[in-house]
C-alpha cells in the first residue's frame, strides 16, 4: 500500500452530501483511494489508526473539523511516523483546512493542483483522566459554550453559524469565573471569560491570530479576562476580520509553548470543535502542550495560512 490512500468520511454528514461527492471524485483523485465509512461516534479515530497499521502512505479526514480531529488523533496514536494527513473540506467551519490551504485546494480539485507534504506541531491537551491530541484549535470557557451552542444549530453553516451560536451564548453563558493560567514560565489569576489556543489561525471561522504558524514550535493565544457583553460586541466585527486589538488590557495576545489552566468552577473545554470536558464532569484543570514537527500533513502552498500572510514563519 505504498501509494495507497485511504479516504475516511461520515456518509450522515450534510444528509448525505459528503458521500456523493466522495463517490463523484474526479479520475486524478480516485486513483488508488479507499473510501471508509464510518458509522458511530469516535469511529474516524478506529479507522485511522487502523489504516496507519495496515500501511496506507496517506489518510485523509473528509468531512468537517470534527472528523479532521478524529482522524488526527487516530494517525497520531499509531506507531508511524511517515504517515501523510490530509484535509478534504466538506464541514461547516473547516478552518484546519483553511490554515493549510486546501480549502482553495477543493475548490480546484478538478485541476489536478500540486500539494506539498509539510511537516507541522500538534497540540496535546491533559486533564485528569484524559489525554487528547489536537491540530487546529482549543477554546476553555465561552468558547466551549459557543461551540455547544453551534452543536446544536443545524440550519446554518460557516461563519454565520458560528457568528448565530455566538450570540446565543453571549445571552445564556456570560460568565467569568477565576482561574489561574500559566503561559510557559508566567503565571496570572484572574476573572477569565475565555482562552482561545491556536495552532492554526481560526477557531470557530473567527480568524483570532492570523500570524499563527504550524512550524514555529508556540501556540498563540488569545486570553480574554474582565470583557463585559459590550466589549464582545464591539469587537465581532475584528474577530471577523482578524484584527484583534494588540493592546487592550482586558485582552491578552501571545505566543507559549505550554499552557495550563486551573479554575475555581468546572471547565468546558473545545478541542478542534470536539468536546475534551465540559461542567457537569467537575473538571477543574487542564494542561496544553505543543509537540513539535510531530504529523505530516498535506498543503497547498498557493493558499497556506489562508493568504492572511506573505511570510510563513518557520
Amino acid at each position: 500500500m505504498a501509494d495507497a490512500t485511504c479516504v475516511i468520511y461520515n456518509p450522515a454528514a450534510g444528509r448525505g452530501r459528503a458521500e456523493r461527492l466522495l463517490q463523484a471524485l474526479p479520475t486524478s483523485l480516485a486513483s488508488g483511494v479507499e473510501l471508509r465509512p464510518t458509522s458511530h461516534a469516535r469511529h474516524a479515530t478506529e479507522l485511522a489508526r487502523l489504516a496507519c497499521e495496515q500501511g496506507f502512505a496517506k489518510v485523509v479526514a473528509a468531512g468537517g473539523d470534527g472528523t479532521v480531529h478524529e482522524v488526527a488523533n487516530g494517525v497520531l496514536q499509531s506507531e508511524r511516523r511517515d504517515t501523510v494527513f490530509s484535509v478534504w473540506p466538506l464541514g461547516s467551519a473547516n478552518d484546519f483546512a483553511f490554515t493549510l490551504g486546501m480549502k482553495e485546494w477543493w475548490s480546484k480539485r478538478d485541476q489536478d493542483a500540486a500539494k506539498e507534504v509539510l511537516e507541522i506541531d500538534v497540540g496535546r491537551v491533559t486533564t485528569a483522566n484524559r489525554s487528547v491530541f489536537f491540530v487546529c484549535n482549543l477554546g476553555v470557557g465561552f468558547n466551549g459554550m459557543v461551540n455547544g451552542e453551534a452543536r446544536k444549530t443545524r440550519w446554518l453553516k460557516g461563519l454565520p453559524l458560528y457568528a448565530w451560536a455566538f450570540l446565543k451564548a453571549l445571552v445564556k453563558h456570560f460568565d467569568k469565573p477565576l482561574m489561574t493560567v500559566s503561559f510557559d514560565d508566567g503565571e496570572v489569576t484572574t476573572p477569565t471569560l475565555a482562552l482561545s489556543v491556536l495552532n492554526g489561525q481560526r477557531e470557530g471561522n473567527f480568524p483570532l491570530r492570523p500570524n499563527a504558524s504550524l512550524t514555529d514550535g508556540l501556540f498563540d493565544y488569545m486570553h480574554a479576562t474582565r470583557l463585559t457583553r459590550l466589549h464582545l460586541l464591539r469587537y465581532l466585527p475584528a474577530m471577523v476580520l482578524g484584527k484583534l486589538p494588540e493592546n487592550h488590557k482586558l485582552l491578552t495576545l501571545g505566543r507559549a509553548g505550554r499552557i495550563s489552566v486551573k479554575c475555581e468552577s468546572p471547565l468546558c473545554v473545545h478541542a478542534d470543535g470536539e468536546f475534551v470536558c465540559v461542567p457537569g464532569e467537575g473538571i477543574k484543570e487542564v494542561t496544553v502542550e505543543v509537540l513539535p514537527k510531530r504529523m505530516k500533513v498535506e498543503v497547498f502552498p498557493p493558499a497556506i495560512y489562508g493568504r492572511f500572510t506573505t511570510v510563513v514563519k518557520s
